[in-house]
């Protein structure tokens, strides 16, 4: 099997989770951080600058598309980085390595903005200015991944242990726009912390309130976020005591529909994510799932920051003309 077969199979969007022309993009856009960081380490190892002129020297197994490629592929469907190698005909290191270079990279790349092609998100103060600026109301959730468990009798082992799903996982906090495309993603915690603590230490409670004007939809997890913050953070109502009147209890089931409609968009954010493989399950090194989570959000933000933005229909009248048909 030859690397020109292997590459030509494994970029169809099948493999990859990505259009032929977004892979054509993102190898471009990843090729000048990727040698910077290249000659940067190569800098490092020689204590100096470079004695030979550029090109000179090892040259690498794999080219940098297919290093990108590679990534990809393990990460749309964790293939295991044995059997990329027999693809490509390399060591398994090689494949190992390539996925170690370009995994942070896409990590850092932030998240796409919809309707601002080159503007990307990649921190919380940045989408909070972004919902300031925009008006936007955002979605805040919280979503678990199945990792790893920890070796017996290691200290912090049971701090991955879910209450919710009684099995070992990772906690990562996602905020959509309110057609459920992703804004950002991270606060990645153990599976034991609970979603709003793992979100206060990110900073939310402040950046409410140097934005006093931004709107969020959370669900029941976040109580404690909506009663700091009653003008700017909506909850589900309280469930009425079970001697209330019929009347309340219907009033409670509808405002609590209305809340669950206005925030499903987020769980939809969610589900786009765990299309990807390693979402569904971890099997990785549990230290590389944060960056592993931000590298898939950060791809699928990309194809959700093409959805036209829908815009409500004006209300104002328009005179019907005279004449006749």
């Amino acid at each position: 099997m030859t690397k020109k077969w292997a590459r030509a199979a494994l970029s169809h969007p099948a493999f990859t989770g990505l259009s032929r022309a977004h892979l054509d993009r993102l190898i471009e856009e990843l090729a000048a951080p990727w040698q910077a960081r290249r000659e940067s380490a190569l800098r490092d190892r020689r204590g100096g600058s470079r004695r030979r002129a550029a090109g000179a020297g090892r040259k690498h197994k794999l080219v940098f598309p297919d290093r990108v490629l590679v990534t990809l592929v393990h990460l749309r469907t964790q293939l295991p980085h044995a059997a990329l190698a027999e693809l490509y005909g390399v060591g398994r290191s090689t494949v190992t390595e390539a996925i170690g270079e370009i995994r942070p990279l896409l990590a850092d790349r932030g998240f796409a903005v919809p309707d601002r092609p080159g503007l990307r998100l990649r921190t919380l103060a940045d989408v909070f200015a972004y919902a300031d600026a925009e008006g936007v109301t955002l979605r805040i959730d919280g979503t678990e991944t199945q990792v790893r468990r920890p070796k017996a009798h290691r200290p912090g082992r049971c701090a991955f242990v879910s209450g919710k799903k009684k099995q070992s996982t990772c906690k990562t906090t996602t905020i959509s726009d309110g057609q459920g495309r992703t804004l950002w993603s991270g606060a990645d915690r153990p599976g034991r912390m609970h979603d709003q603590t793992a979100v206060r230490t990110e900073g939310i409670a402040e950046q409410l309130r140097l934005h006093p004007d931004v709107k969020a939809e959370v669900d029941e997890g976040y109580r404690g976020l909506a009663n700091e913050f009653p003008d700017q953070v909506s909850a589900p109502p309280k469930k009425p005591k079970e001697d209330a009147p019929l009347g309340d209890q219907y009033a409670w089931r509808e405002q609590r529909r209305q809340q669950s409609s206005a925030r499903i968009c987020v769980e939809h954010a969610n589900a786009e994510h765990k299309q990807w493989r390693p979402l569904q399950r971890f099997l990785g090194r549990r230290e590389h799932y944060p960056a592993t989570h931000r590298a898939i959000a950060s791809l699928v933000s990309d194809r959700a920051a093409q959805r036209t933005t829908r815009r409500k229909p004006s209300t104002e009248l328009v005179p019907v003309s005279t004449r006749a048909c």
